[in-house]
């Protein structure tokens, strides 16, 4: 069994491999339950190292990891890393509650082909238990989760190119559910059992996650994301992609950037989220949503949110999980502010530290 879901853990760096970048989160938790953050940094990934969240320049990726250390002087060698939702296959089963979790394990190994469609030599397989079963209660509810072994071993690889070991592999949607603990205090209706829908704006990809009374009950990827926005700065004013992603963030385009390329890009984000909200409407049992959650890159756009609450007539807010925590001294404030929303999952990760 590989540790998809990683066992009780001492502190582990959160890294989330995404395809523009590598970000990088380390946590401490203070008397109480409060979080500190020790370090972060964020290192970009040369176009196409990683494509559709597949690495594919383990090179370059184990490179960018060693600058991104470097940069956060971070000293935890272990580390959390995801693969995404689309790579990994869950199915809840139902077990015998009096087994232990070694007799768990080879039961499972014995019947895993019933639920994994590819060789059981080329999969990490792993399961948690979820608690007992509301149909028998001779029985427990066993999270059972797969994913191609290469999509672990190139994970692995690049992390050892820079000095690093894989402590945990997680799946992102978990990732992201764990930091939204962190979200929803913020929430005015804290305590109700909240539909929320957090949708992630990536360099290349757009994914919606719900979650309802905080757990994940849907998640959809589709390619759409600020790159898009970087590509048309740079075909409007001639910049090379580097010089276009720069001038994205901090600003100096010409006055016309407002009126032809920002607004039409915002629209495409808002029939986005619009149109995934609409798929999920119609796949499952939800006509609504509470709250829309807005993280990745992109969500910081000056008038985003108020664009999606008007489109979604949903309430609509910024993703910040580090809005109630401390700050450590060698951690740039308001660079992490900046990179909050982008920083979902790479939190969630470095959140199992203290599972």
């Amino acid at each position: 069994m590989f540790g998809l879901f990683g066992k009780k853990s001492s502190a582990v760096l959160g890294i989330d491999i995404s395809s523009s970048s590598v970000k990088l989160l380390e946590l401490s938790r203070q008397s109480g339950e409060r979080y500190r953050v020790e370090s972060y940094a964020v290192e970009p990934l040369p176009a196409n190292a990683v494509v559709e969240k597949n690495i594919t320049d383990v090179e370059a990726v184990g490179d960018a990891l060693r600058k991104v250390v470097s940069k956060a002087r971070a000293s935890v060698k272990q580390t959390a890393v995801a693969v995404s939702g689309s790579a990994v296959i869950t199915k809840l089963i139902q077990m015998n509650a009096g087994l232990n979790e070694f007799e768990m394990e080879d039961q499972i190994a014995l019947e895993a082909d019933q639920y994994i469609p590819y060789p059981l030599d080329e999969v990490a397989i792993d399961f948690e238990v979820q608690g007992p079963s509301e149909t028998n209660p001779d029985q427990v509810d066993v999270l059972l989760a797969a994913c191609r072994k290469e999509n672990v071993d190139i994970r692995e690889d690049a992390l050892s190119i820079a000095g690093l070991s894989a402590k945990v592999v997680d799946v992102e949607a978990y990732a992201l559910e764990r930091a939204y603990t962190l979200i929803e205090p913020q929430l005015d209706s804290q305590g109700e059992e909240l539909v929320v829908a957090i949708v992630d704006v990536g360099a290349t990809m757009t994914t919606l996650s719900v979650l309802a009374d905080g757990k994940t009950v849907y998640t959809r990827e589709q390619i759409f994301g600020g790159k898009q926005l970087t590509e048309e700065i740079q075909r409007r004013y001639g910049l090379s992609l580097e010089e276009a992603g720069l001038a994205k963030k901090q600003g100096g385009l010409p006055d016309d950037y407002e009126i032809e390329v920002l607004t039409p890009f915002r629209e495409a984000v808002v029939q986005q989220v619009a149109r995934a909200l609409q798929f999920f409407f119609g796949a499952s049992q939800y006509n609504a949503v509470d709250y829309v959650v807005l993280a990745g890159g992109t969500a910081s756009i000056a008038g985003l949110t108020e664009m999606v609450e008007e489109k979604t007539g949903t309430a609509t807010l910024v993703a910040n999980p580090f809005a109630d925590m401390a700050v450590g001294s060698r951690v740039n404030a308001s660079a992490l502010s900046n990179d909050a929303p982008s920083l979902m999952i790479a939190c969630g990760l470095a959140m199992r530290s203290f599972d």
